[in-house]
């Protein structure tokens, strides 16, 4: 998939959160997958923290959400993307599975609170239908709620993370996959310089542009990246600020043959204002 040799050290990956949110698995599933060790995590507590780790030389690289099969896209994020000049190299869709852990030898009769991002709350809520007697507490972070139950040493307190953070806190899970949705995936960027992106492999795109404000200039655009065989696989709109009524459109197209992207995008680019390819890289499904 990428040029070159494979990585012989360990990358320094920057990620939004704490180690063993999902976050880092994502980061593992994407780098070993294409060669490389387990990567050093750097956390950051924001987005916007992400870029900036990379910019002061903190990190190799970064992974980033951008969307969820069951709650969408994260918007601020698609601003991230234009505002930061980092191109796309690549993605993983990763399945999030929510897990319930505790101190070891513990059940969940014991459990009287547990503590997990909003996000894992609502995608957890009729698992606790049935156990009346827990308390569901809002933290930060899903990881981060199981390192602290871990270092405070809480009995009767839980968390609901991944299974990582189980193994990486010492945790015991007492029930497995609780959340709702089985198919529940999130969708994760990878920024990455160092990655050489084969082009005869590279079969989707990200960009983000305007059109002018007259009836039917979306719809003339799309139209000509389908006779182009060009496939919309995500279209996005944010309002441009201080601008009424105009707006940035993200789009992320795949396609098979990269000579006719080249040929799509010539066609329309005559049609749009502020065009910024955010990257160019190989579709992980």
């Amino acid at each position: 998939m990428f040029s070159g040799q494979l990585f012989i050290y360990m990358k320094k990956i920057a990620i939004q959160g704490v180690k063993g949110c999902f976050h880092e698995q994502a980061a593992r599933l994407f780098y070993e997958d294409h060669g490389c060790m387990v990567p050093d995590i750097v956390e950051c507590s924001t987005f916007d923290g992400l870029y900036q780790s990379m910019d002061r030389g903190e990190a190799d690289a970064a992974v980033m959400a951008i969307e969820n099969t069951v709650s969408g896209g994260l918007l601020p994020n698609f601003e991230l993307l234009r505002k930061y000049d980092r191109k796309i190299k690549g993605e993983v869709f990763l399945r999030i599975q929510q897990n319930l852990m505790a101190l070891p030898g513990q059940r969940i009769e014991d459990i009287k609170e547990v503590r997990t991002h909003y996000m894992a709350i609502n995608q957890t809520r009729e698992f606790f239908k049935d156990c009346p007697w827990i308390r569901l507490v809002e933290s930060e972070d899903t990881a981060k709620s199981a390192a602290e139950v871990a270092a405070e040493g809480l009995k009767g307190v839980g968390a609901v993370a991944s299974v990582l953070a189980a193994e990486l806190y010492g945790l015991e899970v007492l029930a497995e996959s609780i959340e709702t949705y089985k198919q529940n995936f999130t969708r994760f960027l990878i920024f990455d310089d160092s990655l050489n992106v084969d082009k005869e492999k590279v079969n989707k795109s990200s960009m983000c542009f305007t059109l002018s404000h007259t009836p039917g200039s979306l719809a003339h655009v799309l139209t000509i990246l389908s006779f182009y065989g060009m496939n919309l696989t995500r279209i996005q709109s944010l309002p441009i600020p201080g601008q009424e009524w105009q707006y940035f459109f993200y789009v992320d197209i795949k396609f098979d043959d990269y000579v006719r992207y080249e040929q799509a995008l010539a066609a329309v680019r005559p049609l749009m204002e502020d065009l910024n390819v955010l990257g160019e890289y190989v579709a992980s499904i």
